[in-house]
């Protein structure tokens, strides 16, 4: 898809809708594409494929079975010279990367100790000095940037930030209390642990073993506090070595700049804590862990093979009835309550509870027939406690890799649940189904800004539908584009017929555009709107308004088909849908700017809170989570390897262990 001429999906013709006697425009469209880029009626292959006379092809009009050096339409018996067809060519698809986690580096303490030497400063540099002694063979493992910004910070300002005469300081307690409760954020306090020295009474009189463990720990401590602030920011991974579905811009984060702050700010928690994404989505997957983690001995399961129709009994039905009750809204207990509860524990599907039945299977956007079968007891009873939490960390792990600040007014695209929305100064104005890529083509997962919507559209074919599926069919019947009514544009942006271009002479650098013109079976329907990007994804009507109702709605080229295009082009252009319908009802390609530039972001959330808060659940329709599950386990085990032994101190450790007595206890435990 290019931005002037590549879009997503292909039009029903008149010519094949004439020759299917069909009135459905959308049931041509899907026969017109498996003729001319299908299996149907395919012959012979690409070694067989006719060439243009003379090897040429600016003028060659190549002739079907006819073959080389035998009669053409003008009876000439001569040898043509001919070109060697290229192979059939393919355009591949992004593909999943196999992930390395980076490695670890080593704190360059003698490089620190080198530069700091000689130094002279007040008493507290000579002390830090002093202690880098007790530096010397101790190993510590820290991302790179990471282990170069603690060495260059400290040679810059040779001074203590977590301790002072008697131990770890206030500054260093609260610090550890945020580590320690990094679980609620979606990480794991288990990558931030440090050993903790307890005060000076409960150690070795040895004031220089004392003073070793001291400095040991004020540089384990700046080394994880750092991967905590950028794991907060950052992630713990670089999305975009996942695969090549992923783009996202490099975040700023400078680790120096960071420790500088931690330093010197007085509220360091405070800090910490406005790394995390800063809105209100990453909010309440952090209430929903919460939850989930509390509810996890709680849960109703479900026999997934439960069948069981309106005036049955089956043991598992009550389980049903008590899912439906313990998540029902306030809405549907106004209307459903009383009934409701009046039958919990039954086994028994009574025919009054039909409504019920069919009102909850409509919140699961499943066919509403009444009937329990596996379909509704899978997205009534959902997935395990356990499979929540997971896709609520996952979706936690993507919202860092979106900026912090989402904006007020946005929009958001959400492949694995179909969904398009608009919001306004915070509140949810709009929100419609969507088809998004198959898994073969799959919407890709980035942010942009929609800059304007473009009426009557003409649609650009994707570079890799001419090349993969157009490509093979134009080799044996070069004038199909002309007899179908798409236009072929020439490298100079000339407009040439199909029949004029020797296709047999190109593989995957095919020269030319192919485009549909605007009309009611346009491809793209009345309009798009755009937020130009280099894999050409945008929001678009379609003829294929079926689509839309059923369940699952993977099925484009990977760019956005919306429900209802008008209602989102009225609300990123600030206007009216009879405003919009106006404009469509002109017929000329047009294009209109957006008064001011929207944040769009197209994401991937198996985990997804609504309006309201509530989170929903997804099925990995790409198969994203499992290759980020992988991902993030081997950052895990890197890290493992790289560890220190002991745990971070619990919070109140220094007046719980103030005499010593529980050392063994401090040291062994885990938050």
């Amino acid at each position: 898809m290019t931005k002037t001429f590549l879009g997503s999906g292909l039009s029903t013709l008149a010519l094949t809708a004439a020759l299917l006697g069909s009135t459905s425009p959308a049931g041509a469209e899907r026969y017109l594409f498996d003729i001319l880029f299908g299996d149907r009626g395919t012959q012979g292959s690409s070694a067989q494929m006719q060439q243009g006379r003379d090897g040429g092809w600016r003028n060659a009009v190549p002739q079907r079975n006819v073959a080389p050096g035998r009669a053409g339409p003008e009876g000439a018996q001569r040898a043509v010279p001919q070109r060697q067809t290229p192979p059939a060519a393919q355009i591949a698809a992004p593909r999943f990367h196999d992930f390395a986690a980076p490695p670890l580096a080593r704190v360059d303490f003698a490089g620190l100790t080198s530069a700091v030497s000689g130094s002279v400063g007040d008493d507290a540099a000579s002390s830090f000095i002093k202690a880098l002694d007790g530096l010397s063979g101790f190993e510590l493992l820290a991302e790179k940037k990471i282990a170069a910004a603690l060495v260059e910070y400290y040679a810059e300002n040779p001074h203590f930030i977590w301790v002072d005469e008697s131990g770890p300081n206030e500054r260093a307690d609260k610090v550890l209390d945020v580590l320690g409760n990094a679980d609620s954020f979606g990480l794991s306090h288990v990558d931030y642990a440090v050993h903790v020295p307890l005060p000076a009474d409960a150690l070795v009189a040895n004031p220089d073993d004392r003073m070793k463990a001291l400095v040991r720990f004020e540089m384990a401590l700046t080394a994880r506090v750092l991967r905590y602030a950028r794991d907060a920011k950052l992630g713990r991974l670089d999305p975009d070595k996942l695969s090549g579905y992923h783009d996202f811009p490099t975040k700023r984060f400078d680790e120096k700049t960071v420790l500088q702050v931690l330093a010197y700010t007085a509220k360091p928690v405070a800090y910490l804590h406005s790394l995390h994404p800063q809105n209100e989505l990453f909010a309440a997957l952090g209430q929903e862990l919460k939850t989930l983690r509390a509810e996890a001995g709680d849960e109703i399961a479900v026999a997934r093979d439960t069948f069981v129709r309106p005036g049955g009994s089956h043991p598992e039905f009550s389980k049903i009835l008590r899912i439906i009750e313990r998540d029902a809204d306030d809405e549907f207990r106004a209307e459903h309550g009383a009934l409701l509860v009046a039958h919990l524990g039954s086994e028994t599907y009574a025919k009054e509870l039909v409504p019920i039945i069919k009102a909850a299977q409509r919140q699961h956007n499943l066919k509403p027939d009444g009937i329990v079968g596996s379909r509704t007891v899978n997205a009534l009873a959902g997935e395990s406690k356990a499979e929540r939490i997971q896709k609520v960390l996952l979706s936690m792990e993507r919202l860092r890799w979106h900026p912090s600040y989402l904006g007020s007014t946005r929009v958001m695209i959400n492949a694995p649940s179909f969904t398009a929305s608009y919001s306004e100064d915070g509140v949810e104005k709009l929100s419609m189904n969507a088809v998004v890529g198959k898994p073969s083509s799959q919407t890709y997962f980035f942010h942009d800004e929609i800059e304007y919507v473009e009426f009557n559209p003409y649609w650009g074919v994707p570079r890799s539908i001419i090349v993969n599926e157009m490509l093979p069919k134009l080799r044996r019947d070069p004038g199909y584009l002309d007899r179908a009514g798409y236009e072929v544009i020439d490298p100079r942006g000339k407009r040439v017929s199909s029949t004029a271009v020797n296709w047999s002479a190109y593989g995957a650098n095919v020269p030319y555009g192919v485009r549909q013109p605007p009309g009611s079976r346009n491809a793209l329907g009345e309009l798009k709107i755009m937020f130009p990007n280099s894999h050409d994804i945008y929001m678009h009507d379609t003829p294929e308004k079926s689509l839309f109702s059923r369940a699952s709605r993977a099925y484009s080229h990977g760019c956005v088909r919306l429900e209802d295009p008008r209602a989102m082009a009225a609300a990123v252009l600030r206007t009216t849908v009879d405003d919009v319908a106006g404009e469509v009802r002109k017929g000329r390609n047009m294009r209109r700017d957006v008064p001011s530039r929207i944040p769009v972001y197209v994401g991937y959330f198996t985990a997804w809170p609504g309006q309201s808060g509530s989170v929903s659940y997804y099925d990995d329709i790409y198969e994203r989570d499992a290759h980020l599950r992988k991902a993030l386990a081997k950052v895990e085990a890197g890290r493992r390897a790289g560890a220190d032994p002991l745990l971070v101190a619990p919070e109140g450790w220094r007046e719980k262990h103030e005499d010593g007595k529980d050392l063994q206890a401090a040291e062994q435990h885990t938050r």
